[in-house]
């Protein structure tokens, strides 16, 4: 009988499903007995636990590795707060001072216009003086010439008896006050001691220093007479006057110290003198 032939396709033949279970079965077992054992099984004092797994080291190495990024994280986060203090510190230093800045170019500029509105008063007020100065010399020149074609102030040579009259006068005032403004007796200023005095001549003068020092004609120091008035400033704008009574003295109401007093012309030299007489 010849032997059976098999038509149909050769296939390898499979393992049975059932030996599969029964390895993966045997081989979980082995498995579980080896982790069970060595859970419960305490280890000798000679054993090392590298030795006994090899999955220990990888997780010690996890966990180092995860504590230094969780540190590394923590560190910059501390240096990120710490750069964002420092810069919103310096932000705030950057502000005050340039709000300290700006108060001070303000203070500046207002002390500048101030300086500025000072300086146009005091223009203004020596402006002003200057014109009343003008217009005061302009009037005292006007007045004199008034005066000298009137004939009331007549151009007699002094030294004479109305010279001497005038000094006797003025020397007779010796000892007397100095206020401003007063016209005697008892107490006179500049002016009005030189005035009182050429009233006694019958001569009548006008009542400041500065309308009395452009009178009559002009005289220089060294060819002065009895009875001169003498000046200190400008003709026109003279501050002080006295008579001068010979010899290189004069008397004048000087100030509120000294009264009316005599003194040499080296005391306080004038500035120039006129000759009414």
């Amino acid at each position: 009988m010849s032997p059976i032939r098999y038509q149909g396709r050769h296939r390898k033949p499979r393992a049975s499903r059932t030996s599969s279970l029964i390895r993966g079965g045997v081989l979980s077992g082995v498995v579980g007995t080896v982790a069970v054992t060595g859970a419960t099984t305490p280890a000798s004092a000679d054993e090392k636990p590298a030795e006994s797994t090899g999955e220990l080291p990888v997780l010690d190495t996890a966990l180092a590795h995860a504590d230094r990024a969780a540190r590394a994280t923590q560190a910059y986060a501390s240096e990120a707060v710490t750069q964002d203090n420092w810069q919103r510190a310096q932000d705030r230093v950057v502000s005050r001072a340039q709000e300290a800045a700006a108060e001070r170019r303000a203070a500046a500029e207002e002390a500048e216009r101030r300086a500025e509105a000072e300086r146009r008063a005091q223009e203004a007020a020596a402006a002003e003086a200057q014109a009343a100065e003008e217009a005061a010399a302009a009037e005292a020149a006007a007045e004199a010439t008034t005066f000298a074609a009137a004939g009331e102030a007549p151009a007699t040579s002094g030294g004479g008896g109305s010279g001497s009259a005038i000094v006797d006068f003025v020397r007779a005032q010796l000892g007397d006050g100095y206020v401003m403004g007063a016209s005697g007796p008892g107490s006179w200023d500049c002016s009005g001691l030189v005035q009182a005095a050429y009233a006694q001549v019958g001569v009548t003068l006008p009542r400041t220093a500065a309308e009395q020092s452009v009178l009559g004609t002009q005289v220089s120091l060294d060819a002065l007479q009895a009875g001169d008035i003498l000046y200190w400033g400008g003709a026109g704008s003279a501050y002080h006057v006295a008579v001068y009574t010979g010899n290189g003295t004069f008397i004048g109401a000087q100030n509120p110290s000294t009264g009316v007093a005599e003194h040499d012309l080296g005391w306080d030299a004038p500035t120039g003198a006129v000759r009414v007489l």
